[in-house]
C-alpha cells in the first residue's frame, strides 16, 4: 500500500479504524508499523528482546551458543530480518512462510520450554504498545492493540506454541506474571545483556559510547537493571532520556505524513551487504 500526494497525518489511523482487528490484523500491523511507527516499532522490539535476556533459562541457552559474544551483529540482523519479513509481508505470504520455516528450524535445534516461547512471543505484542504509550506522536487505537495480539498469536500457532491465551488481557497478565516469577540475576544474564548493550553502543561514534551506554540503561526499569547486574542509572538520566524521546515523538507528529512504507527488508544489513537469503539466516553451519 502506498499513498501519493498530500494526505492527513492521521490518514493511516483513519484507515485502521475502518478495519477489523481480528480479520485484518496483518494489514493493520503493516500500516501501523511501516507507516506511522517504523522507528519506534524497531526500538521497542529491540527492548522486547532485551527483556527476555533477564530470564536465566533463556540467557543460559543463548550464552551456550556464544552467538552474542562471537557475532552479535549477525545475531541481531538475523532476528531483525525474520521479524521484518513477517510484519512487512505477512505470515501467509511466500516470504512469510519461508521466514517461519527458518525460524522453526533454528528453534527446533534446542529444547525450549513452552512457557518461554509464550513469554518471548508476548513481549512482541506488549512492548511496542507500552513504548507507544510513553514516546510516540500519537497513541495506538484499540484496534491496533488487538491486531498486534491476533498477529503474534497466529505466528505462535505456526510455531506450534501451545496454550496460547485466547484474549488480549489474559496474555498480558501472563506476560506480567512470568516476569515477576522468572526475572533474577545470573552471570549468563549479565554476559548476554552486556554483549547486546555493547552492540547497540557500537552503532554510535566511539566518543559517545559512555553517554549512549548510560542512556540505554536509563530506559531499563529497575527489575531489568537488577537482573542484568548493570549499574543503576542516575535520576537525571532517568528523566532526560525519556523526555528526549517524548520530544522526538512530538516533533515527528509535526512532520508530513509518510507517503510510502519504510521496509526494513529492503534496507542494507551490516551482516549481509550483498543481500540475504532467508534459508541462510542463522549461525554458520546451522543448515
Amino acid at each position: 500500500m502506498r499513498f501519493f500526494g498530500k494526505m492527513s497525518r492521521y490518514a493511516i489511523l483513519e484507515t485502521i479504524r475502518r478495519l477489523d482487528p481480528e480479520k485484518d490484523h496483518q494489514r493493520i500491523v503493516f500500516l501501523s508499523s511501516c507507516y506511522d511507527f517504523p522507528f519506534d516499532t524497531t526500538r521497542a522490539l529491540e527492548f522486547a528482546l532485551f527483556r527476555t535476556f533477564c530470564v536465566p533459562r533463556i540467557s543460559a541457552l543463548l550464552d551456550r551458543t556464544a552467538e552474542f559474544q562471537k557475532r552479535p551483529q549477525k545475531r541481531y540482523d538475523d532476528t531483525d530480518i525474520v521479524v521484518s519479513e513477517l510484519m512487512e509481508w505477512g505470515y501467509d505470504s511466500e516470504r512469510g512462510r519461508r521466514a517461519l520455516r527458518r525460524l522453526n528450524q533454528q528453534h527446533g535445534r534446542f529444547a525450549i520450554a513452552n512457557e518461554d516461547f509464550l513469554y518471548v512471543l508476548s513481549t512482541f505484542i506488549y512492548e511496542p504498545i507500552r513504548w507507544n504509550g510513553r514516546f510516540d506522536w500519537r497513541l495506538m487505537c484499540e484496534g491496533e492493540h488487538l491486531a498486534h495480539f491476533y498477529f503474534w498469536r497466529e505466528v505462535g500457532r505456526r510455531m506450534n506454541i501451545k496454550e496460547l491465551p485466547a484474549d488480549y488481557a489474559t496474555f498480558e497478565k501472563f506476560n506480567r506474571d512470568y516476569e515477576k516469577n522468572h526475572y533474577r540475576f545470573t552471570e549468563t544474564n549479565r554476559r548476554v545483556g552486556t554483549a547486546t548493550l555493547e552492540l547497540f553502543v557500537g552503532w554510535f561514534p566511539r566518543i559517545l559510547s559512555h553517554l549512549v551506554r548510560r542512556a540505554i540503561c536509563a530506559l531499563l526499569d529497575d527489575t531489568l537493571i537488577e537482573a542484568f547486574g548493570f549499574p543503576r542509572p542516575s535520576q537525571l538520566m532517568r528523566r532526560l532520556v525519556p523526555a528526549g524521546l517524548r520530544l522526538r515523538g512530538a516533533f515527528v507528529g509535526l512532520l508530513p505524513a509518510r507517503r510510502g512504507p519504510r521496509l526494513r527488508t529492503e534496507m542494507r544489513h551490516p551482516s549481509y551487504p550483498e543481500g540475504y537469503v532467508i534459508e541462510q539466516l542463522g549461525p554458520p553451519g546451522s543448515g
